[in-house]
């Protein structure tokens, strides 16, 4: 669990405050557990909602995407085979907070663009070109290490 809350969070410290809330809801719920789905996938539906929780005390409730550039990098798909997970993780932590909170959500989590923008507060459109633009920081910071 302590890799799904490092991927919402830059520092570690942040990671393992959200950690030891998870571990704790999980406890103090352990009896809500129906025995409907995976075991594992409640679980990690605890520490995503503790993550989402601790991050909206830290962030301002309105996340606005900033109008930039679009990054269309020439992106060698090669360079994928050559990732490890930790630098999966390292270049997703290098995203900013709204973005990175945005692609784990989605592409990690698996929540939809509706549900991210209930859960955030913002809307359904910020979601999608904060997911968009995520995947195209991360395709840019790849190509550099390739």
């Amino acid at each position: 669990m302590y890799a799904v809350c490092l991927k919402f969070f830059k520092k570690s410290i942040d990671a393992e405050d959200v950690l030891q809330e998870g571990f704790i809801k999980l406890f103090n719920n352990l009896h809500k557990y129906r025995g409907e789905g995976s075991f594992e996938g409640w679980v990690r539906r605890i520490f995503v909602n503790t993550a989402i929780q601790f991050y909206r005390v830290q962030k301002p409730a309105s996340i606005c995407a900033k109008d930039f550039e679009d990054v269309l990098p020439c992106f060698n798909a090669s360079a994928l085979d050559n990732l490890y997970e930790k630098d999966v993780i390292h270049t997703t932590q290098e995203l900013s907070s709204g973005y990175r909170t945005v692609f784990n959500l989605y592409a990690v989590a698996g929540f939809s663009h509706k549900e991210i923008s209930e859960l955030l507060g913002i809307s359904e459109s910020t979601s999608k070109t904060q997911y968009l633009r995520a995947k195209a920081s991360i395709r840019q910071m790849i190509g550099k290490r390739a």
